[in-house]
């Protein structure tokens, strides 16, 4: 045999051709008999084939991935803070200045590991061991050990230990939703389809990792370990590149350019003292480095990490949970959402919502398997159980049934087949107990549904003599047993051709169609034959099912719109029920579904293209999907993906945001995601988005207050050399002014609740930088207010003949005071704070601002505290002055962002 037919690549299906040819011909191509491969011919085999099992992938040893977290400009920033903060012999800030940075790197280093532990994910999906023929015996061996060629048995229950070329069914259903998106069971059999069938077309194949829900059979191993389609999707997911969140990409950029601005400015102040001044470098390095100190913002990257927290927390608390801490931020500049349908849009829970006769129709309320719902024909609710026909359809569903319903702390599931399932709780909306029903007309025998007759059908008898056959199964099929049709004035000669109609018209409205039918049995009948149903039965009616759309989910969709949030629907469902699922979305538009077929013929910029038009795309394999995240990205937007299924897996990783199913999803999904749902809630996405919006804002307002300090300190310095002047404030006070300012005051901005018009705006560019224009002016002119009060009030001490300490001491409380008075400001950037709602209503930025104030009285007048920063008590009113100067900020600002918001409003006309 040659081994390269069933290896995997990329770009052509690991089994080939399989599913096409013949099961004789597929097994004479692998060299196996009727009673299975040697024992030693099976032993050679793995030797050559190696053990069924996916790869592990290489990993970075422990200290290395470590090492790596501190690869980024702003890190180095803090690392020269924390050095010249050692020089200055200040241990307990340089400490903390170190924590941070070490805290931030080993929160990197514990999320680094997300693509391995989704690898690991997809080999635990593998069954652990398997029932194979070998030398004509029926043994268990490890699936490990299976190879090519080898025969295995399925039963209901199994996992799928291999890709299987199914040469034996009986009644066979195999749950495929995590490798396919095909929403129900999808029926087996040993018959070939056309080579070109999509994956989830291939009824003849098996694939590892896939769950057998019905039935048994047996097939042969085509494929084995990475060969197989589930390895296939592990190299693709390992070799997925995982892009950096704007805000990482921004707060990197972000720290080049304040590296730059401070290095360059501490450098050209000493070459000015020294050059200019005639200062010795000594004193003019120490000066240098107290520029520097005072312009790196230390608390800022604390500031970040508790901001997202919070964010974290807050999402929580609307279902979703987060596991890479920047995504918080990154959901806020979410431009397209591509979700799965099935779970995700949809309820993953079948559900009747019409049934037809041959002279009525009715439509059926509720969703999901609740037995809630009433029934309605033209409009008019209507009892089924008063219509004689309905009530007759509805019977047949509940008697031709194998499920059962379960009900566990009010949430409805179903145990068996999903159709099976919406056909009880359709049993139970209409008033008709099943149990009750199967003991008033019990079972006498069946002929279980099989692919290859595509129906099912039972021998029922009441206790009063009479006896029925009840046929349910693909309409098609049901339609050629039938000679009449029930009316509701008797039966009558089928009119086929309607029924087929009628047929069409449900399943252009995204409806699964199944047909009832019925005919009557002697009395004695013990048993039911293919010769009994194959002919002469009598059509009850159609059974058009569902798989709802989620009602919250509607007005999330309808909410991420309004945010200028295109949202694309991605599965690997019929195009058909995409297309009706995806209209009651509002998604679709003239161009309908695109299939992973149209894909497969485009070349990257023509995807490119189509990604952006289209809202629809079915019949998608994980490929697809990758590509399609890749081509959204490539024209510049940011991606929330969502899924459930190991097949969504590489696209969540490769995604700006991978969302993952909390109660459906696979551990692959979960593993290879940014952010799980804990309800399996699209609406839950839409809240989130909100909440990453308004950590972006809070981390906006947070370094727009923070660097006006760090800027004024450093001016402050850099005019007290241009003027010959000594340093109005030392660099260990500078260091205890941007504790108070971040740790207290700024923090205190990482509890802003939403702006009102924040799902309103539209997303954000992702090169967007993280401060505008106008920011920067507000910086700056924060910064100009700022160094007058700080500076004069050290310079009017002096004149009044104060000491150095009382100097300095007047200069740091302008400062903080200044500080506080703007922190009103920037809970708006540019709504007015002149309010009550702005002054008071925030808790968070009154307890910060009494702390702040506590420490700065402690500052000034505790000894401890005077011995160590080099301070002095200050008289009453020199503390009026500092309240004047800190006003006067609070009062300029908000004049500014007045003539800010006149400017903005005349641009818009």
């Amino acid at each position: 045999m040659d081994r390269r037919e069933d290896a995997g690549t990329l770009d052509r299906p690991p089994a080939g051709t399989w599913h096409a040819e013949p099961a004789g011909r597929v097994l004479e191509r692998l060299g196996t008999g009727p009673d299975g491969l040697a024992p030693d011919e099976a032993a050679r085999r793995l030797a050559q084939s190696g053990p069924n099992r996916l790869e592990a992938a290489a990993r970075r040893p422990a200290l290395l991935r470590f090492l790596g977290q501190f690869k980024d400009v702003l890190i180095y920033v803090l690392i020269g803070a924390g050095a010249v903060t050692l020089l200055l012999g200040e241990w307990v800030d340089a400490g903390v200045i170190f924590g941070v940075v070490v805290l931030n790197a080993l929160i990197g280093f514990f999320q680094e590991g997300k693509a391995e532990q989704a690898l690991d994910a997809i080999r635990v999906m593998l069954s652990p061991q398997a029932g194979v023929l070998r030398a004509g015996r029926r043994i268990t061996v490890p699936a490990e050990e299976l190879v090519p060629g080898d025969l295995v048995y399925l039963a209901s229950g199994d996992k799928v230990p291999a890709d299987l070329r199914i040469v034996r069914s009986k009644t066979l259903q195999i749950q495929e939703a995590a490798l396919t998106g095909e929403s129900v069971p999808v029926s087996k059999s040993a018959e070939p389809v056309p080579p070109g069938a999509d994956l989830a077309d291939r009824t003849s194949m098996a694939y590892s990792g896939t769950l057998v829900t019905y039935g048994q059979g047996q097939g042969v191993v085509v494929a084995t370990g990475q060969a197989t389609e589930i390895g296939r999707i592990s190299t693709l997911l390992a070799g997925v590149e995982v892009l950096k969140t704007p805000l990482v990409a921004l707060m990197e950029r972000f720290g080049r350019q304040l590296t730059v601005a401070i290095l360059a400015l501490a450098a050209g102040a000493f070459a000015f003292g020294v050059l200019l001044r005639d200062y010795a470098a000594a004193e003019m390095f120490m000066a240098a480095v107290g520029i520097a100190v005072a312009a790196i913002p230390e608390g800022l990257p604390a500031v970040m990490t508790i901001t997202l927290a919070i964010g974290v927390t807050r999402m929580a608390g609307r279902n979703a949970i987060i596991r890479r801490l920047p995504a918080v931020e990154t959901l806020g500049s979410v431009s397209v959402i591509c979700s799965d349908k099935t779970g995700t849009l949809t309820r993953n829970e079948l559900t009747v919502q019409q049934v037809a006769a041959a002279d009525a129709s009715w439509d059926v309320g509720g969703i999901g398997y609740r037995p809630d719902g009433d029934f309605s024909h033209g409009g008019r609710a209507v009892d089924p159980r008063e219509d004689a026909v309905l009530a007759e359809i509805i019977r047949a569903g509940v008697l031709c049934n194998d499920a059962s319903l379960t009900e566990r702390d009010g949430e409805w599931g179903v145990e068996g087949d999903p159709t099976d399932g919406a056909l009880l709780t359709l049993g139970s909306k209409a008033g008709i107990d099943p149990a009750e029903e199967r003991r008033v007309r019990p079972r006498t025998d069946l002929i279980p549904f099989e692919s290859e007759h595509r129906f099912m059908a039972t021998l029922n008898h009441d206790h009063e003599g009479h006896a029925a056959a009840y046929v349910k199964g693909a309409p098609e099929r049901v339609i050629e047993m039938c000679e009449r049709e029930l009316r509701r004035d008797g039966p009558a000669p089928l009119d086929a051709a309607a029924w087929h109609d009628r047929i069409a018209a449900l399943a252009a409205r995204g409806q699964r169609v199944l047909a009832v039918a019925t005919r009557e049995m002697p009395a004695a009948a013990t048993a039911i034959a293919f010769d009994d149903v194959g002919r002469g039965l009598v059509l009850l009616g159609l059974v058009g099912l569902v798989d709802p759309p989620r009602t919250e989910a509607v007005q999330a969709v309808r909410a991420c719109r309004s945010a200028g949030i295109p949202v694309k629907m991605i599965t690997g469902d019929h195009a058909g029920t995409a297309r009706a699922i995806g209209a009651e979305f509002g998604l679709g538009g003239e161009r309908g579904a695109v299939t992973g077929a149209e894909l497969e013929a485009l070349d990257d910029t023509e995807l490119a293209a189509l990604a952006r038009e289209a809202e629809i795309f079915a019949r998608t394999t994980p490929e697809h999907k990758l590509r399609l995240v890749r081509a959204l990205q490539a024209s510049g937007a940011s991606v929330a993906m969502t899924g459930d299924g190991v097949n969504d897996a590489p696209a969540l990783k490769r995604a700006d945001v991978g969302i993952a199913m909390g109660q459906k999803g696979t551990e692959a999904a979960k593993e290879a995601s940014d952010m799980v749902l804990a309800d399996d809630n699209f609406a839950s996405i839409a809240h989130a988005v909100e909440e990453g919006r308004t950590v972006y804002d809070n981390l906006r307002k947070a370094i727009l207050f923070i660097l006006p300090t760090n800027a004024a300190q450093a001016t402050i310095i850099l005019v007290s050399i241009l003027l010959g002047q000594a340093l109005p404030i030392t660099p260990v006070q500078i260091l205890w002014v941007n504790m108070i300012t971040a740790v207290t005051l700024g923090l205190a901005l990482a509890f802003e609740r939403p702006e009102t018009d924040i799902m309103d705006r539209p997303p954000r560019p992702r090169e967007a930088p993280l401060l505008s224009g106008y920011l920067l002016w507000r910086i700056g002119a924060v910064t100009a207010l700022l160094v007058p009060g700080s500076f004069g009030l050290f310079l009017w001490v002096g004149f009044q003949g104060g000491t150095i300490e009382e100097a300095r001491t007047a200069a740091v409380n302008a400062l903080v005071m200044g500080e506080i008075f703007y922190l009103w400001n920037a809970r708006y950037i540019l709504a007015p704070s002149l309010n009550l709602e702005a002054l008071f209503g925030s808790r968070p930025v009154l307890v910060s601002i009494a702390v702040a104030a506590a420490l700065q009285l402690g500052f000034t007048y505790l000894p401890f505290m005077q011995a160590l920063f080099g301070t002095a008590p200050i008289d009453a009113g020199t503390w009026g002055l500092v309240a004047v100067a800190g006003a006067a900020v609070f009062v300029l600002v908000e004049a500014e962002k007045a003539v800010a918001r006149r400017w903005r409003k005349s641009r818009a006309r």
